[in-house]
């Protein structure tokens, strides 16, 4: 019969293998209550935001940044801070069908329900994909997160460190009272020069919607109200009768509820734009092999190898997918 001394030792051994592997209910619960960082407290504070005040989260692919917005106490939305996107995987477009490693693009609303604390890639938000443009679409796909760690197969990776604060700040707005957030997931950041540079790709109408509630935002720095009919965005209507319920059939009569600064905008973009290309100064477009990362971690991936840059995103060292897909990214410094 084994001894009682070694009969300890390894349970106790065992149990240590197991806790390394299983994420325990305090280690859950440590995570997802982690405070908002007294610097970025200190942050809202000085821009007149109380952390209990809504958020509004943009994404832009091209460029890999997440903004978090806070609305001010003017009632205003105005920039809180921006982070470096690790990874995010696919190309430029919206995503359609499960398994085409696409990120989503669109206007998505995000519930306390759609936190998740236990989450693999250390924690996450569900964007909500598909919304009920894309159902109506017939897109397909599920789980499409913005969660940590430096790996994706259809999300947006944060690293664990960045993707805590947002964590955290979600939950805080959240809990003081903001039903949800609205989450703005685009291709690039929307100006002339990147709408001329990819004039020919066939996801330019759709990226034209997405540039009204795009430049709404731009102007007013206010939520843009969002609408589905005709298969596809509208923003700042109000229609007869109430919503459009069928996103797919002919919007109703509505009003148009947008500021004439907002016209304006659009108008001066349309016209820089179409400078741009007959004058040949707009460039092409690149294609991407599969998604892209921010330059801070491109640089490090490139300097140090994938364990470094594994090491320095998640806190468990999760693998960095597709590293070389991720030097490929034709926005490389340099390229």
């Amino acid at each position: 019969m084994m001894p009682t001394a070694l009969r300890i030792a390894g349970i106790a051994a065992l149990a240590f293998l197991l806790s390394a592997c299983v994420s325990t209910v305090l280690d859950v619960d440590s995570k997802a209550t982690q405070p908002i960082p007294a610097a970025l407290k200190a942050e809202m504070s000085r821009k007149s935001m109380s952390p209990s005040a809504p958020i509004l989260v943009r994404i832009f692919k091209q460029e890999s940044e997440l903004e978090i917005w806070k609305r001010g106490r003017n009632g205003t939305f105005a920039l809180l801070k921006t982070y470096p996107m690790c990874r995010w995987s696919g190309k430029l477009g919206p995503k359609k069908q499960t398994g085409d490693r696409q990120a989503p693009e669109g206007f998505y609303h995000v519930s306390a329900g759609m936190l998740n604390p236990k989450s693999q890639y250390y924690l996450s938000f569900n964007l909500g994909y598909p919304n009920r443009l894309e159902s109506a679409l017939g897109y397909t796909g599920e789980a499409l997160m913005v969660h940590g760690a430096c790996s994706s197969s259809g999300c947006y990776a944060l690293t664990d460190e960045g993707v805590a604060e947002i964590y955290a700040v979600a939950r805080e707005a959240l809990r003081g009272g903001q039903g949800s957030f609205q989450v703005q997931a685009f291709p690039f950041r929307m100006t002339p020069e990147n709408m001329a540079k990819n004039r020919n790709d066939p996801n330019f109408a759709f990226w034209s919607d997405l540039k009204q509630g795009y430049d709404i935002f731009e102007v007013t720095r206010r939520q843009p109200k969002v609408s589905h009919c005709g298969g596809r965005y509208v923003f700042d209507r109000e229609f007869e009768g109430g919503e459009p319920t069928n996103a797919l059939a002919a919007c109703p009569p509505s009003l148009d509820a947008s500021s004439p600064l907002v016209a304006a905008k659009t108008q001066a973009d349309r016209v820089a734009m179409e400078k741009l290309t007959v004058t040949g100064t707009a460039l092409s477009a690149h294609a991407y092999v599969d998604g892209g990362m921010h330059p801070t971690f491109r640089k490090l991936l490139e300097r140090s190898g994938e364990a470094a840059l594994a090491k320095r995103t998640s806190l468990t060292s999760v693998p960095i997918s597709r590293p070389a897909a991720a030097l490929a990214d034709p926005h490389s410094p340099g390229k």
